[in-house]
């Protein structure tokens, strides 16, 4: 065991660990090193959390690789810090919230930025302005220009 932190929070949600040369299927993950790394500077809790936010999540257990994780890490502290209130007296709205979130494909479509700008970033970004759009201020549609199209 190289990271047992990590190894032991994916064995808490029954994400089963493959190897780095194999690819990973729905429920497993070859990203320990990297659930590891935010455990490192985030703590066990904050890594805990990202991991049952992904793999809890029916649309999400297929994202549990190195972007999928730092970007659910991202926005799970982005809601702490802007939605305090959510994350501290009703986890579940971020739970539904993220759970219709199809973080899979919005990864898919990062795909296209590979070598461009950081993926981890991109997906952040849309998995935020989806957030902002369901729990942000009213006062901002009026700048959004899709409302007429």
């Amino acid at each position: 065991m190289k990271y047992p932190d990590a190894e032991a929070i994916f064995q808490e949600f029954d994400i089963r660990i493959v190897p780095a040369n194999v690819v990973p299927a729905v429920g497993e993950t070859r990203a320990v090193a990297t659930l590891h790394r935010i455990a490192k500077r985030h703590g066990s809790d904050h890594a805990r959390f990202v991991v049952m936010a992904l793999a809890d999540c029916a649309n999400n257990a297929a994202a549990l690789d190195e972007t999928g994780l730092w970007a659910t890490s991202d926005i799970v502290l982005a809601f702490r810090k802007n939605y305090p209130n959510i994350m501290n007296n009703d986890v579940s709205r971020f739970l539904a919230f993220y759970d219709a979130v199809p973080v899979g494909l919005l990864q898919y479509w990062c795909m296209g930025l590979d070598g461009i700008t950081n993926k981890r970033a991109a997906l952040t970004g849309l998995i935020w302005e989806r957030a902002c759009r369901v729990f942000g201020e009213p006062q901002g549609e009026l700048f959004d220009g899709r409302i007429t199209a």
